[in-house]
């Protein structure tokens, strides 16, 4: 691949962009990227922790508004995702061994690109999927991140008769005799994008329709459904960071956010887990589905206000650029 960055009309690349690739220290190429704001010097820099089937692309609305704030910003695809190396033949299954490894990875960004490269102090901006890994990295964390705004975090599933450590133990099953590499839901992606109308994750139809033309100009960004390895994996991650020994040891202040409407992950396993938490608070925005960096204007616009509330000094440097 000779790019770096995808743009597509109605999405281009933010400005003062940069990348590569890091090498992991079992040999994947992840792909990353580092924008800088529009004003000199940086307040500070966000690593943004996309979700399962997200890409860096997928974020450069949100990385504009970031810059907007005099934040710089770091991103990453994760391991079997995006632009990064898959990690099995069969390039569609999202597909991962153990969650640890995402947070092994996230690890090494910091190590390599965020610390020396980036200025300080640094913030976590995580979605879903990104933000369980942000959960299970926070003992490394700790020490590294001033504070983290996790938006509807994968702590749970809607919908399911089983719970999460219900599930874990039938798909245990099936991934000790052999088939981990199957779909455990969702199966290939579809040639044609879902109507608007059936998707779950946003009620903003601009927006879906920008990111359904990003994957239809870039199929090898996407993936279908997750394997039974990859779901078995997020659950003993979900379960770990539940524990009350877990629980206990968290120290990072952290703005934990549901969306009221989620038809994706269980907006009460994320209200229930956030009251656990000493050092984190809660806001829950009624009507926003599961995607609200990609919602409409009315639920993401509440999530950005909490945010600069929440975030020292964005509130001020976004009220300027506005002027």
């Amino acid at each position: 691949m000779t790019e770096l960055f995808f743009d597509i009309p109605g999405n281009p690349r933010p400005d003062r962009a940069a990348g590569g690739f890091l090498k992991t220290r079992d040999g994947y190429r992840l792909r990353y990227a580092h924008f800088l704001p529009d004003g000199q010097p940086a307040r500070g820099t966000v690593v943004v922790l996309p979700g399962r089937n997200e890409c860096i692309e997928k974020y450069f609305e949100t990385i504009r508004d970031l810059s907007a704030r005099g934040l710089g910003s770091v991103i990453m695809d994760w391991r079997g995702q995006g632009a990064s190396d898959r990690l099995i033949r069969n390039p569609m299954p999202g597909h991962v061994i153990s969650f640890d490894h995402y947070a092994h990875d996230l690890d090494q960004l910091f190590t390599e690109i965020v610390l020396p490269d980036c200025r300080g102090p640094y913030f976590v901006l995580a979605h879903s999927t990104g933000a369980l890994i942000a959960l299970l990295a926070a003992p490394r964390l700790a020490n590294r991140v001033q504070r983290m705004v996790l938006i509807a975090p994968f702590l749970g599933l809607v919908g399911m008769p089983l719970s999460m450590r219900n599930i874990r133990r039938i798909l245990g099953l099936l991934y000790w005799i052999g088939l981990r590499r199957i779909y455990a839901s969702g199966g290939r992606r579809p040639e044609q994008a879902p109507p608007f109308g059936t998707n779950k994750l946003t009620t903003d139809a601009d927006r879906y329709r920008r990111n359904m033309s990003l994957w239809a100009a870039h199929p090898q960004l996407t993936l279908g459904g997750p394997t039974v390895s990859w779901v078995r994996a997020a659950c003993i991650a979900a379960d770990m960071i539940q524990s009350p020994a877990f629980v206990e040891r968290f120290r990072i202040p952290t703005l934990v956010v549901a969306a009221g409407a989620d038809e994706v992950v269980s907006t009460r396993a994320i209200e229930d887990f956030a009251r656990r938490l000493k050092t984190a608070s809660l806001l829950t925005i009624d009507g926003a589905r599961h995607e609200i960096l990609q919602e409409a204007d009315r639920y993401r616009e509440q999530l950005l206000a909490a945010f600069d509330a929440f975030v020292p000094g964005s509130a001020a440097e976004a009220v300027e650029a506005a002027d």
